[in-house]
């Protein structure tokens, strides 16, 4: 039989470690706080499912907004039609069609600054709760480092 270097015999005639009272004395970083860990990421997936939920509602904002811009502008173009087709002297069609182009553009220009309005309404409001959310995790990492081992 083998013997160890403390002088005990084992059965496989390899020597006889006291591997507890070696990690012990290793200086091993100390295990986080699971609960802590485990709450820290449900509180970031409960944040981003918030922030996409944010995006997605004006995503679809914005999507019922350009349906209504786009109905009202048929609407507009067909009356515009409707008030060229009865004018018959071609100097009043064409000071007609001059304020309606003018018309049509500052609509366009007016409806483009909505959009983008509420694009970016929501994409700050996300932004502001994924930064809010980033501030408190780097806290609770800041708290769990002074914490005594």
């Amino acid at each position: 039989m083998a013997t160890s270097p403390q002088g005990k015999s084992t059965a496989t005639g390899m020597p006889d470690f006291d591997f507890t009272k070696i990690l012990a004395e290793m200086k091993l970083p100390a295990m986080p706080n699971m609960d802590a860990f485990v709450a820290a990421n449900r509180k970031n997936m409960e944040t981003l499912s918030a922030a996409n939920r944010i995006a997605l509602e004006g995503a679809q904002a914005v999507a019922r907004r350009h349906m209504e811009i786009m109905q009202q502008s048929m609407t507009e173009m067909t009356e515009a039609m409707r008030a060229l087709s009865s004018m018959e002297a071609p100097q009043a069609k064409a000071a007609k069609q001059a304020e309606m182009v003018k018309s049509a553009y500052e609509h366009a220009v007016a409806n483009m600054k909505e959009l983008s309005d509420l694009i970016q309404h929501a994409n700050g409001e996300a932004l502001a709760l994924i930064n809010k959310r980033f501030a408190e995790a780097m806290d609770e990492v800041k708290a769990l480092t002074q914490k005594p081992t």
